[in-house]
């Protein structure tokens, strides 16, 4: 049985006497996590910003578009939903420039990881998919075999 893959990834720890911010069941349990988990979390943590700043992109465009409705209003109206809509524009500008910041961040992570650790698992991941690939073409033979065979019994 193969062993989860090891990673330099740092790891928070607590001295033992810290008594600071003591949060004893969360300390442990990330001291407990294994790099798997620990990655997996992070990637979790990652997803969840992504798409809150999404979310809040596609909100802002969707009031946006409601708000630039045509019909009759007054100057008072008018004015309301002109700041309302420049209030959404300027939440969609953070998002994105979070966003912004979010892709630099993942693009740093990337070039100061480990390079020769995806390049294997890049490789277990095509030579995997190639093994698929190919019992799927046997399959595909099989059925395909099968089919001429009835098709010929047919006549």
């Amino acid at each position: 049985m193969a062993e989860p893959p090891q990673t330099d990834v740092s790891r928070p720890s607590a001295l033992p006497t810290a008594k600071l911010l003591h949060r004893p069941a969360l300390d442990q349990a990330l001291v407990d996590q294994n790099s798997e988990e620990y990655l997996d979390a992070i990637e979790e943590e990652w997803n969840k910003k992504l798409d809150a700043e999404v979310e809040v992109l596609v909100d802002g465009m969707v009031d946006i578009v409601n708000l630039a409705s045509i019909g009759d209003k007054d100057k008072f109206r008018i004015a309301q939903e002109a700041f309302q809509a420049e209030l959404r524009a300027e939440s969609m500008v953070r998002a994105a420039n979070s966003l912004l910041s979010i892709t630099h961040s993942l693009k740093l992570l990337l070039l100061l990881s480990d390079e020769a650790q995806i390049a294997r698992w890049r490789d277990e991941e095509m030579k995997n998919l190639q093994q698929e690939k190919s019992e799927a073409q046997q399959e595909v033979a099989i059925l395909l075999d099968e089919l001429f065979r009835s098709s010929l019994q047919l006549t």
